[in-house]
């Protein structure tokens, strides 16, 4: 008589969270309305009120959805989509990503804390003013009513740039893709894009003084801010 076999164990099935289930749901919807790279979503309460959802909620589905580069939100515009893929391919993608952040978040506390130091140190009159303008467009862009994504990415790269070390730099450049993913995470929290300006001016106090302990403290609860992110649950 055969031997029987024992059945392999069933895993526990994972419930889909709430961000996924969204934007599955705007996937759908983007095949189902033939929407093409370039096409417009529909504006944000639209959307918002067809999947039953806040529209806080459904920015921080939206903001997946731009880590991925499936959309671009475009201030005045709204979200255009830059391609369709799969459903499956980007639910992948997001539990990837979740996956890694908090390794990113020791990349960035680890090289930028050293890049402030250093900023403070060697900057010259010529690096502070572009960080100084770095902070002003961000405050331009929040004034408005967008979230300060490009002034916030100005700002790094000019204090990157006052660290004068091409190492970092290099370093800083390696994991650009991947800090994007954060910024844009971390500015769709509600009230945090003026958090974020606020540490921006405090760090910019301490380089414009050359106090170096300044900067890195300041830099450091900067970092500890914007990767307090909360995808949804």
């Amino acid at each position: 008589m055969a031997q029987e076999l024992e059945p392999q164990p069933l895993s526990r099935v994972s419930k889909p969270r709430l961000y996924e289930q969204l934007v599955a749901q705007l996937l759908s919807y983007i095949e189902s309305a033939h929407l093409g790279p370039g096409d417009l979503l529909p504006a944000e309460r639209d959307l918002a009120e067809r999947l039953g959802v806040s529209r806080a909620t459904l920015a921080q589905a939206l903001v997946a959805l731009e880590v991925l580069g499936v959309i671009d939100v475009q201030h005045g515009t709204g979200a255009v989509l830059v391609y369709r893929p799969s459903i499956a391919t980007v639910i992948k993608g997001l539990r990837d990503h979740r996956n890694r952040l908090p390794e990113i978040v020791e990349a960035r506390s680890t090289l930028e804390v050293k890049l402030a130091e250093l900023a403070a140190l060697r900057r010259t009159d010529a690096d502070l003013a572009a960080i100084e303008n770095a902070v002003r467009i961000m405050a331009e862009e929040i004034a408005v009513g967008d979230r300060g994504a490009h002034g916030d990415e100005l700002f790094h790269q000019a204090v990157t740039a006052a660290a004068h070390s091409p190492v970092l730099a290099q370093l800083m450049t390696f994991i650009a893709e991947m800090i994007l993913e954060t910024r844009l995470e971390s500015l769709a929290q509600p009230g945090r894009p003026e958090q974020s300006l606020a540490s921006h001016q405090t760090i910019t106090a301490a380089i414009r003084a050359q106090d170096v302990a300044a900067a890195s403290a300041a830099m450091l609860s900067h970092i500890e801010l914007v990767s307090d992110v909360a995808l949804l649950k």
